[in-house]
């Protein structure tokens, strides 16, 4: 029953106070609770993140020794190997920042009586292969040490451009040699949406900006610009190998047609020397039958490492939720 002398608009507190005489008490422990189970967690997170960085460091020194003590500073004599393999592309294994940290290894080891490069690739950039073409031949004049290529299933295109750098070329007789070509692929959509009734709405500041996009029609004009840019290529291309060739290559209206070929059909076209596998190489060419290994590779830890940002954050965004919020 209601108190008849208490107002009706009476605040919440006194009529609290009247039903519960510590109600100030009991808000008073759930704050302090509250407040306890925060710097709990935010003990735990920084204890987190403490141990992830002495593991993230060990992981760090782990792959740093492995690294500089795996293939290099070995003073006997041997043949450094280099491994070019997949698509050769920037950010890739056979990126040329990759390969050419491997080769400059090579190079400056003391041990190293030759390089060989043992390619497995379809091709890629020709801005990539052609930045290890470059540097290749800048090496081999530094260090006056000779440079081997050794093709197993495929050296085509961009790995061919990187192939003409050494100073012979050894194939298996089924391996695939060639590709001297460029090329630029896409598709166009532009007869679909006309029978779908679908209407590109594409707004570029310069009258060429979109030329590429698959939605647009492609003018004459654009296309004609298109191959100028890819023969300019070509042509870098074509230089690339008749240096690299010189005299051995016997040229043919096919030999830069883009066509490719077997190593055996290779080797009678110039494309390459002879037959041989890398243990030929190192025996019977280099002379050094010891092979060192020189390619870097990316390892279990290198991807712990790389991912261990992204591990860090998504942790930080669990323990902020696992926070508990004063309501």
């Amino acid at each position: 029953m209601t108190d008849p002398t208490e107002p009706e608009n009476s605040p919440l507190p006194a009529r609290a106070a009247q039903g519960n005489p510590g109600w100030e008490r009991d808000v008073l422990e759930k704050l302090a609770f509250a407040a306890l189970q925060e710097q709990r967690a935010a003990r735990r997170w920084r204890t987190f993140v403490r141990l992830a960085w002495l593991v993230f460091l060990a992981v760090a020194a782990w792959i740093a020794v492995h690294r500089s003590g795996a293939a290099t500073d070995v003073t006997t004599p041997h043949t450094a190997l280099v491994e070019i393999k997949g698509e050769i592309a920037s950010g890739g294994e056979a990126s040329a920042d990759v390969v050419l940290t491997a080769v400059r290894a090579a190079f400056e080891d003391e041990g190293a009586q030759a390089l060989v490069l043992l390619i497995n690739s379809p091709g890629g950039s020709p801005v990539q292969a052609g930045i290890i073409n470059d540097e290749l031949r800048r090496l081999k004049a530094k260090y006056n040490k000779p440079v081997y290529a050794v093709v197993e299933e495929t050296c085509a295109s961009a790995a061919y451009y990187i192939a003409v750098a050494a100073d012979r070329i050894f194939v298996d007789k089924a391996s695939v040699v060639g590709s001297i070509g460029v090329l630029m692929d896409g598709f166009g959509f532009t007869g679909l949406m006309d029978k779908l009734g679908v209407e590109r709405r594409l707004l570029t500041a310069g009258e060429n900006k979109g030329f590429l996009d698959p939605f647009s029609p492609q003018t004459e004009r654009q296309r004609a610009f298109a191959l100028a840019m890819l023969d300019q290529i070509h042509k870098q291309f074509i230089d690339a190998v008749k240096t690299g060739r010189g005299k051995r290559l016997k040229e043919t209206p096919e030999t830069f047609s883009g066509l490719f070929w077997t190593g055996q059909q290779a080797v009678e076209m110039g494309l390459a020397d002879q037959l041989g596998n890398l243990d030929f190489v190192a025996r019977e060419i280099v002379k050094a039958e010891d092979i060192v290994d020189y390619t870097r590779r990316e390892n279990v830890a290198e991807r712990l490492v790389k991912r261990f940002g992204a591990a860090i954050g998504d942790g930080a965004i669990h323990a902020l939720k696992a926070i508990p919020a004063l309501r």
